[in-house]
């Protein structure tokens, strides 16, 4: 199985579609997660709303700890290899 993410937001043929599915998919070799985001109500729209501000939040700070660590773990390497070179 192969890693992916699907995003899909459905809109009927007559315009917007609040009862329609509308979801993201993340999927990694074994595992498959799916997260809805249901627009029935008012106040369900702000909750999806709310839903994916968050997760896009956290993503980009996952993002930029998981930046810092590789270039940790990269940069003893790299001293090593400007020692090898001299």
């Amino acid at each position: 199985m192969t890693s992916y993410i699907q995003a899909h937001v459905q809109t009927g043929s007559d315009g917007p579609d609040q009862w329609g599915d509308n979801m993201v998919i993340i999927a990694d070799c074994k595992r498959v997660i799916q997260l809805e985001f249901y627009l029935g109500s008012k106040r369900d729209r702000r909750l999806s709303l709310a839903k994916i501000n968050l997760l896009i939040k956290i993503l980009m700070q996952f993002r930029r700890a998981l930046t810092k660590e590789i270039k940790l773990i990269e940069q003893p390497r790299m001293n090593a290899d400007k020692r090898r070179s001299a």
